[in-house]
């Protein structure tokens, strides 16, 4: 393999914002904020809107998450049909 062409592969904490769950992993994703995680070691903290614990397959409940006004567009488009 080619060196220095490979993102940084390192510990990331995801915080899902719509249900306060944060869980740590390893992934190329960075981000400038910044967050103590349970061993006391500063970590990068990448925002989420949706993970494994506020999604409706893995938790069994519906809940909408409108992000960008999509179900007003999806209303006025089909509101006449």
């Amino acid at each position: 393999m080619k060196a220095d062409i490979h993102p940084k592969y390192q510990p990331v904490v995801f915080h899902d914002i719509s249900c306060d769950f944060k869980f740590l992993t390893r992934s190329t994703m960075t981000s400038k904020d910044r967050i103590t995680w349970e061993d006391g070691k500063e970590y990068p903290v990448v925002k989420v809107e949706i993970s494994s614990q506020s999604h409706p397959f893995f938790t069994g409940k519906q809940k909408v998450v409108d992000t960008g006004g999509r179900l007003e567009k999806f209303r006025k488009r089909y509101a006449g049909k």
